[in-house]
């Protein structure tokens, strides 16, 4: 886990004047040591030894928080479980059918899309989202066996 990441992401919540909870603290530095892109119930699953009293409200609620102050971007797949991933910033994700996985990567030349879409419609283009599906390693290794 980079500790300068949960460093910065604190700061940015104390400044906006949100009060920093033990809780707070440890789902913000799961999100950030995970990378798993966890969805809030498996953040709440993974917290409740250590927070008993930690409802999974509190996980949703927080993970609200911290998407309002920019530290975190909201996934939504066909799966109705929102996915939160930490790296706001603009990338793309490859995603195992078979395990449910879930991989950043980046790709410049997809910015030069939309330009070209700009361009051919006449839109003002404000984002674009990719993702690939296929089956990761650990899964093809499964089914090669």
């Amino acid at each position: 886990m980079s500790e300068m990441q949960l460093e910065t992401a604190l700061d940015t919540l104390k400044k906006t004047g949100v009060r920093i909870t033990p809780q707070r603290h440890a789902i913000l530095e799961y999100l950030i040591e995970a990378m798993s892109h966890p969805t809030a119930d498996e953040i709440y699953k993974s917290l409740e030894s250590k927070f008993p009293n930690m409802s999974v409200a509190t996980v949703y609620n927080n993970l609200r928080v911290f998407k309002e102050s920019g530290l975190v971007q909201e996934l939504t797949y066909g799966d109705n479980a929102s996915r939160f991933d930490f790296v706001t910033s603009k990338h793309y994700h490859t995603i195992c059918q078979s395990c449910g996985k879930i991989v950043d990567f980046h790709y410049p030349g997809l910015d030069e899309i939309e330009h070209f879409a700009s361009h051919v419609t006449g839109f003002k283009i404000n984002s674009h989202r990719l993702e690939i599906y296929g089956v990761c390693p650990e899964c093809q290794e499964e089914q090669s066996q």
